[in-house]
């Protein structure tokens, strides 16, 4: 049984990073299917994202201070491509319930690891072009968060973007830190537009920074059932990396609701900060995301076997077929050996519609 961490002194030392791997990736169907959802693909190169994810930190936090929570399916899946993890650093959900509750996993997990624990809340599937910048902004996060505040990242917009959470700043703090006012639902175009020209609004990346003690007690606060649900894991001769864990985890997860930790938890704080991210963040969160992350001198983002011939402004991905596209423009073509989509880029959020169609028609083989 793997030893209690002793805590060094520097915040940025006791980083427990926590990546929240668990969701289905809908939209980026057919390359996303449930056994292989966006978390494990291979955009890239030869990283999956959670791979990608998890050597961002890694500077920062060592092997035995990672966790992943996936679902229970994923697990032999997450444990290939993550081989440095021991017993208990994979933790399957036997059912979807949003985010809440896997924090608070992870904040109960963290603090067995080490009590003085500082819990880094991480999505798997994100794109971050500059490693160095992100673990910086981590480590004034955790500088914060060390004082017992709840600490996230947001993001400098570059767009009008519509389909992103946004954060409204507040005064500024010391070092550059900023006070949240508010968290702000995705907005329509015209208020896009303001939030863009304004200056006050940030992308709510998704990543949250506090100690673990703290993200107990917020959800305690905010959402007592989840910790009620999730008390036996507390007891205090369990530990993360004990069968008797998973078991006990396995019969009290279904109790817990399904909520995030934006909804639950975190739009009922009143002293949350937040750090500028300027990294060249994306969500990846739909294949028109997909294709401002194309290399700046090429026409079109291409994967696999592609022949492009006058195409621009298109994102064309292979999965075995050769896939030959002419005179296209701003379109995604997506290929594989089941199934092959095919629709305008800014029609991407419509691929959600096309899946829930193939579940009602119980189509199984393609989902």
């Amino acid at each position: 049984m793997p030893t209690l961490l002793v805590a060094p002194t520097a915040p940025h030392e006791r980083l427990v990073c926590a990546v929240m791997a668990g969701g289905s990736g809908t939209r980026f169907w057919p390359l996303s299917r449930r056994d292989t959802p966006k978390q494990l693909l291979k955009f890239f190169g030869e990283k999956t994202l959670l791979r990608t994810t998890i050597d961002r930190v890694a500077p920062l936090c060592p092997p035995e201070r990672r966790l992943v929570i996936t679902a229970e399916r994923l697990r032999d899946a997450v444990q290939t491509d993550l081989p440095e993890l021991g017993a208990g650093q994979i933790i399957g959900e036997p059912a979807p319930r949003n985010t809440a509750p896997c924090m608070a996993i992870a904040a109960i997990v963290a603090e067995q690891m080490d009590p003085d624990a500082i819990l880094v809340l991480l999505p798997a599937d994100h794109y971050v072009a500059d490693a160095e910048g992100f673990r910086r902004a981590l480590t004034l996060a955790a500088a914060e968060a060390d004082t017992g505040r709840i600490v996230t990242l947001g993001v400098t917009p570059t767009q009008p973007e519509t389909g992103y959470g946004y954060i409204e700043l507040g005064d500024k703090a010391a070092n550059g830190v900023h006070a949240v006012k508010r968290f702000v639902e995705k907005p329509d175009l015209k208020a896009a537009l303001g939030y863009l020209q304004g200056g006050q609004h940030l992308w709510n990346a998704g990543v949250f920074v506090l100690r673990a003690d703290v993200a107990l007690r917020a959800i305690g606060a905010h959402v007592p059932v989840i910790l009620g649900a999730l008390a036996p894991l507390r007891d205090g001769g369990l530990r993360y990396d004990r069968d008797d864990f998973a078991a006990t985890l396995w019969a009290a997860f279904p109790h817990c609701p399904s909520v995030s930790i934006d909804y639950g938890v975190m739009e009922h704080e009143r002293d949350l900060r937040v750090v500028r991210l300027d990294a060249g963040w994306s969500d990846v969160g739909t294949w028109q995301s997909v294709l401002g992350l194309k290399p700046e001198s090429a026409p079109n983002f291409v994967a696999g076997d592609v022949l492009a011939l006058d195409c621009e402004d298109c994102v064309l991905i292979s999965q075995g077929p050769q896939l030959a596209a002419v005179g296209l423009r701003e379109l995604a073509v997506v290929a594989t050996e089941k199934a092959t989509l095919v629709l305008p880029l800014d029609r991407s959020q419509d691929v959600r519609e096309v899946v829930a169609r193939l579940q009602a028609a119980g189509r199984d083989d393609l989902l």
